[in-house]
């Protein structure tokens, strides 16, 4: 499954990760690979939860990035 991930910086340079798909699906780390690392864990846990209690589990999300010329 696809899950998009949104990566931001916070002012003290955490990088912050968050699926917006699944809520409060949130993790960190020090760098864009550490945080990427740690939101596939936490995306994991959080499917694996789903299906523990028998919730559905969101569909993938398909994306296309659209480069415009201005």
């Amino acid at each position: 499954m696809k899950f998009r991930v949104i990566i931001t910086q916070d002012e003290d340079g955490v990088f912050i990760a968050e699926c917006p798909s699944l809520p409060g699906c949130i993790s960190q780390g020090k760098n864009r690979e550490e945080a990427l690392e740690n939101i596939n864990d936490a995306i994991k846990g959080y499917l694996e939860s789903l299906k523990k209690h028998n919730e559905p589990i969101p569909p993938s999300i398909y994306e296309e990035v659209i480069e415009v010329n201005i």
